[in-house]
């Protein structure tokens, strides 16, 4: 899975949280100063061309644009090329890792080993 740039997965944020709409709509939920449409316009295709973003024409000359992929896939798939490429395809060396620089401590890895234990 390709990965996003910060400016792209700002846009699949709110593709995500509104739903499918237009460019026009898409600069609405941006607070104060807006980007231009014409940026966005660029992005939106950028991120077609990635296949995060597909559309249906409202008219001839109108698009509304609507994510391909989920959040939740898009997640997995980062996660996954974040192992892949530092960890050598090892999730339980990244999962070492973590509790080796003290970002989960080994009660919460316990924690979460029980919890995966119940939803199987």
């Amino acid at each position: 899975m390709k990965q996003l740039t910060q400016k792209e997965e700002e846009i699949m944020e709110r593709y995500w949280q509104y739903g499918p709409m237009q460019i026009r709509e898409l600069q609405t939920h941006y607070d104060e100063p807006q980007p231009h449409v014409n940026t966005l316009s660029t992005m939106v295709k950028i991120l077609e061309d990635k296949g995060f973003l597909s559309h249906k024409a409202l008219t001839a000359r109108c698009f509304e644009y609507f994510a391909r992929i989920t959040r939740d896939d898009y997640r997995r798939g980062s996660l996954s090329a974040v192992v892949d490429k530092l960890f050598g395809h090892s999730y339980m060396s990244a999962v070492s890792a973590l509790v080796k620089s003290e970002k989960i401590s080994v009660e919460e890895l316990k924690e979460l080993i029980r919890e995966v234990e119940k939803s199987s």
